[in-house]
């Protein structure tokens, strides 16, 4: 199993950059929102359906149902674009297309648990005609709902495919995505597919989870699971028999993280590759042995596991679903970066990311520069709050720590640390200059990486195998051989270097997702981004539950 996100889940990451130019650009005028020309070449005679309504009936409806004004700004546009012909109705019934939409929308409710979105009167008037194929006499009928489903597909759309929180609010400035509704539904009701997962403006990632969701929701109706009791200093390995084995396997079984059927009390073949898999998946060293960490991790409620997925998904509304073939993501929860390439993951390397008081923003930007031999220009909060009482303690403390005062800000003294095999940096950085001074970077702290959680930096990010990455970012420029990488690594004085192509880098934070082999994977919530997101998403009684 590769332990890292699903490769076709990031392939939407990289098109945000794009974004980012444009948002920064504050010169740049906004395009006036233009709506479709009516196509008054549609008529009775040549339309799909034979049902139509008139302005009159839209404008009363819009008066009558009071909806935001973007809503109602696109009921207008979407019936006088196609002539006032119904959309969701033809003479037969409810057509192909609002049988579609219906699904999706409850679908959307049982997974998402969403009541906000819940409307009692349609769906009182929509279980007549799902259940009932032929049409009441009455048209107004017929064209009211029709209109009410438009309406709520406008409501649906923007929660479904957008996200229904701001994505600055939590500490997220990857651009958000825009879902152009009145667009997406002119190409719902025109969808032929029976595929309309194809046709859902959600990129992979969310798909793959989503049929996680699935499956959990599932446990949750019939009850979830029970906990499991281990003694807190036993620990179980294969060839091992206990009765407590038997509950591992029905509860692994019922996750279908192990193979139906097996109920023994030994801990067999099966079982150690079935554990060393959900070990990976939940971020821990593949040891195969069962231990009372690893059961704490199992013994999660599944209605917790759930709010943690609809957490994610929510993440995940906010990303596009174009992908873009090369990028560098960090997924801070994982501890580990991903470099892809041409849509497959390139090498995945273990990183240390910033402490939950000095937390690694979550941004996206380009990453321009390589740094060899770097000094170390010490930021004003670790002079202030480190080192000048270092220096009161112990007067030699610069020239021990190979440090000099370069001059003097905001009443600090100015202070970088030289080029060295002790340099805070190691011997080289990535920059992709941003407002957070935020980079990737080597350390001699190496002992680090062996950890399994690994938040210990300021809040930069330091990279296991900083020789790796700075070979294959120049691996364009024949001139930096692993040679020349090496010497310039170990300069008395930093050397820039430019890539030839900026790379996209995006820092992220998921807690939840499914992997390239359809694993679902969870991760601490290291900064506490999915407990604030609780308290926008979920009931009190339901934040609760996340911490």
């Amino acid at each position: 199993m590769k332990n890292v996100f699903s490769t076709t889940g990031f392939l939407s990451l990289a098109v945000c950059i794009t974004l980012v130019s444009g948002c920064r650009n504050a010169s740049t005028p906004k395009k006036e929102k233009t709506f479709p020309e009516k196509d008054t070449a549609i008529t009775v005679h040549n339309s799909f359906s034979q049902l139509f309504m008139d302005s009159a009936q839209v404008e009363a409806f819009i008066n009558q149902s009071r909806p935001d004004t973007a809503t109602g700004s696109n009921l207008r546009a979407f019936y006088n674009s196609r002539n006032y012909q119904f959309a969701w109705f033809d003479s037969s019934g409810l057509n192909e297309q609002g049988k579609t939409f219906w699904n999706l929308y409850n679908s959307y409710l049982h997974l998402s648990k969403d009541s906000s979105l819940f409307d009692k009167a349609l769906g009182d008037k929509m279980a007549v005609f799902t259940q009932d194929s032929v049409l009441p006499v009455d048209h107004s009928v017929i064209a009211q709902t029709d209109m009410d489903l438009t309406r709520q597909f406008f409501v649906y759309a923007k929660v479904a495919y957008n996200g229904r929180l701001d994505p600055t609010d939590l500490q997220w400035f990857i651009p958000r995505k825009k879902v152009d509704a009145l667009a997406l539904l002119d190409s719902l009701v025109g969808y032929k597919s029976t595929d309309i997962a194809v046709w859902e403006p959600l990129n992979p990632m969310y798909q793959s989870l989503r049929k996680k969701l699935v499956l959990y929701n599932t446990i949750a109706d019939k009850g979830g699971w029970q906990p499991i009791i281990i003694d807190k200093n036993k620990t179980l390995r294969q060839g091992d028999s206990a009765s407590i084995i038997t509950a591992i396997k029905q509860r692994l079984q019922l996750t279908e993280d192990l193979p139906q059927g097996d109920t023994s009390v030994i801990y067999d073949s099966t079982l150690v590759a079935a554990v060393k898999r959900t070990q990976q998946s939940l971020g821990m060293k593949a040891t195969g042995t069962l231990s009372k960490t690893l059961i704490d991790a199992l013994n999660i409620p599944v209605k917790q596991r759930i709010s943690q997925m609809l957490i994610n998904l929510e993440r995940m509304r906010w990303l596009p679903e174009t992908p873009t073939p090369d990028k560098i993501v960090v997924n801070i929860p994982d501890f580990t970066i991903h470099v892809f390439e041409q849509n497959k993951v390139v090498f995945s390397m273990p990183i240390v990311v910033g402490t939950e008081a000095n937390s690694t923003v979550i941004f996206s930007d380009q990453l321009k520069y390589i740094v060899f031999s770097p000094y170390w220009n010490v930021p004003p909060s670790i002079v202030r709050k480190e080192i000048l009482p270092a220096m009161k303690r112990n007067s030699n403390y610069l020239a021990k720590h190979n440090m000099e005062v370069t001059g003097q800000s905001g009443g600090l003294p100015v202070i970088r640390q030289k080029p060295g095999a002790d340099n805070s940096l190691g011997h080289v950085k990535f920059l992709f200059p941003n407002n957070y001074n935020i980079y990737f970077h080597d350390t001699p702290s190496k002992s680090l990486f062996s950890r399994e959680k690994r938040a210990f930096s300021h809040g930069c990010i330091r990279l296991s195998d900083p020789v790796r990455m700075a070979t294959y970012l120049l691996r364009d420029q024949p001139q930096w051989t692993i040679q020349k990488i090496n010497e310039a690594m170990r300069l008395r004085k930093e050397k820039w270097v430019t890539l030839t192509k900026p790379v996209p880098v995006f820092i992220t934070y998921f807690t939840s997702w499914a992997d390239d082999d359809g694993v679902l994977n969870f991760r601490d919530d290291v900064y506490g981004h999915d407990r604030e997101m609780a308290k926008h998403l979920f009931t009190q009684a339901d934040t609760a539950t996340l911490k």
